[in-house]
């Protein structure tokens, strides 16, 4: 069965209101190399997790990406020959790249769905879905901060800087700070510039 998925739920319906009042699974093959002495004041491996490398373009794994078409197609396997099992039909829908095989990408959306798509159809651009209901959104990355818009949650939005806590975000023209708790699409430890 062909299932359209439409991660839009509240992204087609969702908005971002102004405050009235307010003012503006494949393995990679590895070389085995014999180790460098590390310094003494460098960590060890134990205390600093390396990232997983992507086995074909040695990004790290996972990573997150977006859609860079209204319409992606999501398959069983990575090729043209697997059956589509949903299409995505958001452009700019962040996604989390769990894996890479040749020219396709496994991805999975922020419900846990996943499947493999065509690396053309992905876009370096880093979105991120909204997951608290009206969300107020900052002047600065302070919640005492002057409120600038409330979003609704399912909202997607372009992913600015991040701080430890904070990301500043773009949404409908609407630009402000959020807690980084609040959004889907970005790491617990990212910082952004």
């Amino acid at each position: 069965m062909n299932v359209k998925r439409t991660l839009m739920r509240a992204a087609g319906t969702a908005s971002l209101c102004l405050m009235i009042g307010l003012t503006g699974a494949f393995a990679a093959t590895t070389i085995e190399a014999t180790p460098k002495p590390r310094p003494a004041t460098q960590a060890t491996e134990a205390s600093v997790p390396v990232p997983e490398r992507g086995p074909v373009t040695n990004l790290p794994l996972p990573r997150y990406v977006s859609t860079k078409s209204a319409e992606v197609n999501v398959r069983r396997g990575p090729s043209l020959t697997h059956r589509i099992d949903w299409v995505f039909e958001r452009r700019g829908m962040p996604l989390e790249i769990i894996g890479e095989y040749g020219h396709w990408r496994r991805v999975r959306d922020r419900d846990g769905a996943g499947g493999w798509v065509h690396y053309s159809l992905l876009s370096g651009i880093r979105t991120v879905i909204i997951d608290q209901d009206m969300l107020v959104l900052h002047r600065s990355a302070d919640p005492d901060s002057e409120p600038m818009a409330i979003a609704e949650s399912g909202v997607i939005a372009r992913l600015g800087k991040c701080k430890p806590a904070w990301c500043r975000i773009t949404a409908e023209g609407h630009k402000g700070w959020v807690e980084k708790t609040t959004l889907w699409g970005v790491r617990p430890e990212e910082l952004r510039d």
